[in-house]
């Protein structure tokens, strides 16, 4: 990939990153949530939806989804579905003790694990973002060259764009309001703000075509 077209690509991931969307808001309810050193594990589960989602139009299969209106619609019913439990689990949560404790499932001290798979369904079930990547993707690829090396090198600025924006921007951008889940008020308050905005989010997935 030439200097000139890589440097588009950056430009276009970092657009595409700072645009405010499920995964954002993730990340900012996990870093007020378990701290942000710890958020990184929902930032990783992201990425690797985002990895899935370059091999799932890279191998064919996107063209599958996006031309099979029942298989989109499905995917996308399941990602609105998910997102909202997120929403309503968030809002009826408990306030807990301490800061860092009041979580989605509601679970005191939430894992990596859990983290990490939260973030990759987050990221995953968005049929939308294999159409994006469709269309995205051969922007940036050229038939007549050897393809391995430059969907490595697209994989590897698109998701470390991403890591870079969703841990330094948006996880940070969430310490100021650390302090408010020291208490019940404030989790409540958070909680409810950011189950919101996972609803709102699943709805829009839902309804905007």
């Amino acid at each position: 990939m030439n200097p000139a077209l890589w440097i588009s690509l950056l430009t276009a991931s970092a657009v595409i990153s700072f645009t405010p969307g499920a995964g954002a808001i993730n990340t900012m309810s996990n870093a007020l949530t378990v701290g942000w050193r710890r958020s990184f594990w929902g930032v990783l589960g992201q990425q690797l939806a985002l990895v899935l989602h370059i091999f799932v139009v890279a191998a064919g299969v996107g063209v599958l989804v996006s031309s099979t209106p029942i298989l989109f619609n499905a995917i996308r019913v399941l990602g609105a579905a998910y997102l909202g439990y997120l929403g309503v689990r968030l809002i009826l949560a408990k306030p807990r003790r301490g800061a860092g404790s009041a979580h989605p499932d509601g679970s005191l001290g939430e894992g990596a694990w859990s983290l990490l798979r939260r973030g990759l369904w987050v990221n995953l079930l968005n049929p939308k973002a294999i159409v994006f990547f469709l269309a995205f993707i051969p922007q940036f690829i050229r038939a007549d060259a050897p393809l391995l090396p430059q969907y490595l090198v697209l994989i590897a600025t698109v998701v470390g764009v991403d890591a870079v924006v969703m841990w330094g921007f948006f996880a940070t951008a969430a310490k100021p309001f650390r302090r408010a889940v020291g208490s019940a008020r404030g989790q409540r308050i958070l909680n409810t703000v950011f189950g919101a905005l996972f609803i709102g989010v699943a709805v829009l997935l839902l309804f905007v075509h």
